[in-house]
């Protein structure tokens, strides 16, 4: 038998196998063993006449199977071949290990499901574990309350249990200009530089600084008259003819697409008058800077916000959840990957936990693996 028909009586015999829906498609979920003890995670999608076989490790291409016609690989822009035949040998012993699967299935899917959630690799799961337990096992890890400081640490997690940022007063202010922003950005500039980086230029203003630090796509904020309210106002309300777009004019601190700091200004709500000023900056890497720069203008007597107070205080002092994500899956961004309510900001391969693993495991709580009947 060809590998092309030993895919089709495959899809074929999946079709008898329980399935999720997803909108329009038909998803199956096989986590299944193959001869050399290794284990695997295909997943199948069915839109309308196609078939999307996917390696979740990423180890071979994804396919498009059109049963009884052709399959096709996907190429480099995302487009499907049938010309590349080079998926055949990395697919062949894939599929008929797991068509052997799907037989131990068939026969009792209840012990079968229960061998996968008794073997399946750790390291190829979703899972939370409590920061404070990680925090405690790995002398090396990295330390959101030491970085910050103890002073600092004691003053933010002051500040958001005594209900600091619930305060309009605190947080918003009536009027501002180009100017008085500016202003804000010269302090949070001194107060957030790096250890890595050189010094920051206190003489210079804060709207020389900005120039020198932020993104530099500014949507003409440094076009508008830095004295006028009323300039400023038309200009955050998107009516100012030099108001550009597609910009980050509130990026001050350069980094990428989640590991630069905003300095924002915007309306509190539709309709009203004022403005508040709020600080984000929540990536493990730019989190003790947004802090400082918190710290030091608010000591100044300034209003100022900060992204999700709470969950700043919680990872200052190890209270939330460090996600665990599988290994053949980039760390990056992978936090989204979690529900709110799971309260992960920061994200580690199982592996990382190293010789301590042991005593870390037992409080993992992992996320149900799929379920093939």
């Amino acid at each position: 038998m060809n590998i092309q028909e030993l895919i089709f009586d495959f899809l074929k015999e999946l079709s008898d196998f329980s399935y999720e829906a997803d909108s329009l498609d038909r998803v199956w979920q096989i986590l299944f063993p193959d001869k050399g003890g290794g284990w695997n995670h295909v997943r199948v999608t069915q839109y309308r006449d196609a078939f999307y076989m996917i390696p979740i490790d990423g180890s071979c291409g994804v396919l498009e199977v059109k049963p009884g016609k052709q399959i096709g690989l996907m190429n480099r822009s995302g487009a499907f071949s049938c010309d590349d035949d080079t998926w055949a040998e990395a697919w062949e012993p894939l599929v008929v290990a797991a068509r052997q699967w799907l037989r131990v299935v068939r026969k009792d899917w209840v012990k079968a499901n229960k061998r996968v959630w008794a073997e399946y690799p750790l390291k190829c799961r979703y899972g939370v574990v409590p920061h404070a337990l990680v925090r405690e096992s790995l002398p090396d890890f990295f330390r959101l309350d030491c970085e910050v400081g103890a002073t600092h640490t004691r003053k933010m997690v002051r500040l958001v249990e005594e209900g600091f940022f619930n305060k309009s007063e605190h947080t918003d202010v009536s009027v501002l200009t180009v100017s008085e922003y500016f202003r804000y950005c010269k302090i949070a500039y001194i107060a957030g530089k790096r250890k890595d980086e050189a010094a920051v230029d206190a003489s210079l203003s804060g709207r020389e600084l900005y120039k020198r630090y932020a993104d530099g796509r500014h949507e003409g904020l440094l076009d508008i008259d830095p004295e006028s309210e009323q300039e400023f106002a038309d200009w955050i309300d998107q009516k100012h003819p030099k108001r550009g777009c597609g910009g980050h004019p509130w990026e001050i601190k350069r980094g990428g697409n989640t590991t630069h700091i905003d300095l924002s200004v915007s309306r509190p709500y539709p309709g009203h008058a004022g403005f508040r000023i709020g600080l984000r900056g929540e990536s493990f890497s730019r989190l003790a800077e947004t802090i400082r720069m918190l710290l030091a203008i608010q000591k100044e007597g300034l209003p100022i916000s900060i992204a999700d107070p709470e969950g700043v205080r919680r990872r200052l002092l190890a209270q939330d959840n460090i996600g665990i994500v599988p290994a053949y899956a980039s760390l990056h961004r992978a936090n989204q990957r979690f529900c709110k309510e799971d309260g992960v900001y920061d994200v580690m391969h199982y592996d990382d936990f190293g010789r301590a693993k042991r005593r870390i495991t037992p409080f993992v709580t992992w996320e149900p693996l799929p379920i093939l009947r």
